[in-house]
């Protein structure tokens, strides 16, 4: 082969690599172009849909509020109880749809009744504990346990118990709070607590401002036969056939012979604290937003508590 050929082959075999060096780059630049756009694109429905589930929070608000201005009582049949239907999300940018639901979180045992105003445990509580937890099946003994985690000193409660000399020895190791709750989540963390149990327990607690009464009205079977231990499962069922129509007409008369004089006082016809769970989907990008609220006596519906995807 003559020079000049040798010097066209060599032109040819360069010119070909020049292009597959700029067809690779330029496949790589739009590669990374449409991850850049689908991720713009991904966080702007993101925002769409948090706003969404902000303007449904205020619509919530409204709703609770005009509860409290209809009746004093709380319970199942009312219009806050039944399910958000799923309502469009259309406009000329986005596409999607919400639906959630508004839950009494009174009718649920509030972990932080265990322990008093001066930080020390509260045996009537904790015994209540202890049956709801018979109730589920669940060992007893998460009560005592539950209360060392929230109560103020760093002593081991007997015969159930546990603090920082049980959680330091485990791997990663970790300490007990010593404060009120602020997410019923935290009980994962127990000394014995496994998945199968804590999934159980949990849509049977929660994690609330200082101490609350249980409304009896929406509280959950399992609470119910935890009040007294000899509410049998007949007498629950009874008590949530009478609740049925529209509440119970007098709380105190119907419970003043099923429980103890120092629970009757606990019970409740009416709530403080609910949560909102919302759910929003705009075009490929799904939210799940949850709300706690505070009423006031006046009618002030605050939320407290805002989280995305955990309770």
């Amino acid at each position: 082969m003559n020079a000049p050929s040798r010097q066209r082959g060599v032109a040819l075999i360069t010119a070909i690599l020049i292009t597959a060096l700029i067809s690779s780059v330029a496949l790589s630049l739009a590669w990374d172009n449409a991850l850049d756009m689908r991720r713009t694109m991904t966080l702007l429905y993101r925002d769409q849909a948090v706003h969404v589930a902000l303007g449904a929070e205020n619509w919530v608000q409204t709703i609770l509020r005009d509860d409290l201005s209809e009746t004093d009582t709380d319970h199942l049949g009312e219009i806050w109880a039944s399910d958000l239907p799923a309502l469009p999300v259309d406009s000329d940018v986005v596409q999607g749809e919400l639906f959630g639901s508004i839950e009494d979180l009174q009718g649920r045992f509030n972990v932080n009744n265990l322990v008093d105003q001066n930080g020390e445990i509260d045996e009537l509580a904790v015994e209540q504990f202890q049956r709801l937890l018979q109730a589920l099946d669940l060992d007893p003994r998460f009560a005592g346990i539950t209360a060392d985690w929230i109560d103020a000193n760093r002593e081991a409660g007997f015969p159930d118990g546990a603090e920082d000399a049980i959680y330091t020895g485990f791997i990663p190791a970790y300490r007990t709070a010593n404060v009120p709750l602020t997410n019923a989540t935290e009980l994962a963390a127990l000394d014995g607590m496994g998945k199968e149990s804590f999934d159980i327990l949990l849509p049977h607690i929660v994690a609330l401002p200082g101490r609350t009464g249980i409304n009896v009205n929406t509280a959950t079977p399992a609470v119910l036969q935890s009040l007294d231990e000899n509410l049998s499962l007949s007498d629950v069922e009874g008590l949530i056939s009478e609740r049925e129509e529209g509440g119970f007409a007098d709380v105190e008369s119907t419970f003043s012979t099923l429980v103890s004089p120092e629970i009757l006082p606990q019970l409740e016809e009416s709530t403080n604290y609910f949560q909102l769970k919302v759910v929003v989907q705009i075009a490929t990008v799904r939210i799940t937003y949850f709300s706690t609220f505070q009423r006031g006596p006046r009618g002030d519906v605050i939320p407290i508590l805002r989280s995305f995807g955990t309770i």
